[in-house]
């Protein structure tokens, strides 16, 4: 199954502990995102604080009607978060309520989180198939 991945972050102040790590991980993320060159994702960088509320958003290669997020935090692999399939929230991880998304008529998608908190720091990925 063909499918594009990118990347975001999305960082609260304390993320600076470890930046080689965090540097390393955006490098092989972009490399991955750039081989199909069609998905992109806004904005690319965030600073947010405890409490503050993103809105992250995501437009999948011409084509692809299904798009899914993902989280990548330091130390474990990528956590799926939910998939949109036309319009619609076809399959959802274990990630709290606060995390809720939305799919358009012309399947670009986004991703909002509410209420952050610092466990939330992190690199969100988007992915389209």
């Amino acid at each position: 199954e063909d499918q594009a991945l990118h990347q975001v972050q999305c960082c609260l102040p304390h993320c600076a502990m470890g930046p080689g790590l965090l540097c390393w991980a955006l490098l092989c993320l972009l490399g991955a995102g750039s081989v199909d060159g069609g998905v992109t994702q806004s904005p690319r960088h965030l600073i947010k604080t405890t409490g503050q509320q993103v809105t992250l958003r995501c437009s999948p290669i011409s084509g692809h009607t299904s798009v899914s997020w993902y989280q990548q935090a330091l130390g474990p692999g990528p956590q799926f978060i939910f998939e949109y399939y036309e319009e619609k929230e076809r399959e959802r991880g274990n990630f709290p309520d606060r995390f809720s998304g939305h799919q358009f008529p012309n399947y670009s998608s986004e991703m909002n989180v509410n209420a952050l908190e610092a466990g939330d720091s992190a690199l969100y990925l988007c992915a389209s198939s």
